[in-house]
């Protein structure tokens, strides 16, 4: 769904198609796009899930000079790496097994555009070496071919985790992550710029009762103050979802508490969401409880340790409700199948001999 951008004043400038938002934090995410949508350069978009990457990927295709081209996006989350290797640098017939054609891959069909690849983070050691290449030389080969290629596409990438991290971890190529992170934008979470929310409620309220032929336009007593309260784990994407239900479910014209779920109006974190890394605070606040001092808990190494160790916890609780089946755990956790099963196998968590890997 096309979100149009309102009209924001101040250093930020005009808005950026696709993108409502008018706080400070989104006026600096509009200008850094717009100055480097003009360029060549690679871009790397960091931010938590549901808040918009893949919106200021296509903004910065539409305002650059290949705006002509092709936009092609690939969530490298979704598929395994055989598949994915196949999906980016196509593959000749007779490559693999169900070969039965040549296929083109996304980086030769975005000659002359943007290629978009989201979940960044998901690729395997292997598959990064050949992104680097395309980076760097611009040119690859067909799986099972020995034809190289060349493209001129620009590369955009976006990550839901500290890729440094990664790297660090080794789980990220190094030469990788600096050919990508030319030009960083990092898009703030819902919870950091609730000034927004007014806005974003009132474009949702109107486009869900059109598509659904309702009438709910005003908004009840604390129903707003409730929005503007809640923390948004999901950001945007999950603030979208509770206004369709609401516009789906309302009896009347008004938007009433008693339309969202209990977690919005008492403030709980909903079963299976994830707690928002950014908010180091609260992390901190758990350690120190713990026995670690402030000084120890504010670093980058510790938080990251933090964040991984609450991930594992929660991942394996929701696995423990699901009785093991991954499926439905992703589904709860509001990540990919894939997704899962990568964190799964780092975390050790498949050493489980009940867990059920559907």
């Amino acid at each position: 769904m096309s979100i149009i951008g309102l009209s924001p004043s101040g250093p930020g400038g005009p808005p950026i198609p696709g993108i409502i938002g008018t706080s400070p934090a989104m006026q600096e995410v509009y200008r850094v796009t717009r100055r480097v949508a003009g360029s060549n350069a690679s871009v790397l978009i960091l931010g938590e899930t549901g808040v918009g990457k893949e919106l200021i990927a296509g903004a910065i295709h539409k305002l650059s000079h290949r705006s002509h081209g092709p936009f092609v996006r690939v969530n490298c989350g979704a598929l395994s790496e055989s598949l994915l290797e196949s999906e980016l640098f196509g593959h000749v017939r007779g490559a693999f097994t169900g070969a039965v054609a040549n296929r083109t891959g996304r980086f030769e069909a975005a000659h002359g555009g943007t290629v978009f690849l989201d979940e960044i983070n998901s690729t395997s050691l292997t598959l990064q070496v050949k992104l680097l290449r395309v980076l760097q030389e611009k040119e690859f080969e067909r799986v099972g071919d020995t034809s190289t290629l060349r493209t001129d596409a620009r590369v955009l990438a976006a990550s839901n985790r500290d890729l440094m991290q990664e790297v660090r971890e080794e789980r990220f190529r190094e030469d990788l992550y600096w050919r990508l992170n030319v030009v960083p934008i990092e898009i703030p979470p819902l919870r950091r710029r609730r000034d927004d929310i007014p806005a974003l409620v009132s474009f949702f309220l109107e486009h869900y009762n059109e598509v659904n032929d309702r009438y709910v336009v005003h908004i009840g007593p604390g129903a707003m103050e409730a929005l503007q309260d809640y923390h948004w784990p999901g950001n945007v994407r999950e603030l979208q979802n509770y206004i369709e239900r609401a516009v789906v479910m309302a009896e009347t014209d008004e938007l009433t508490c008693d339309l969202f779920p209990a977690c919005v109006t008492s403030h709980e974190v909903p079963p299976g969401a994830a707690l928002p890394t950014g908010d180091i605070d609260t992390l901190t606040r758990e350690v120190v409880m713990q026995g670690l001092s402030d000084a120890a808990a504010v670093t980058g190494e510790v938080h990251s340790l933090i964040v991984e160790r609450v991930e594992k916890e929660l991942i394996a609780q929701v696995l423990a409700a699901c009785g093991g089946v991954q499926t439905k755990a992703a589904t709860r956790l509001g990540i990919n199948r894939n997704t899962l099963h990568k964190k799964i196998k780092d975390y050790g968590l498949d050493e489980d001999p009940e867990a059920d890997p559907r």
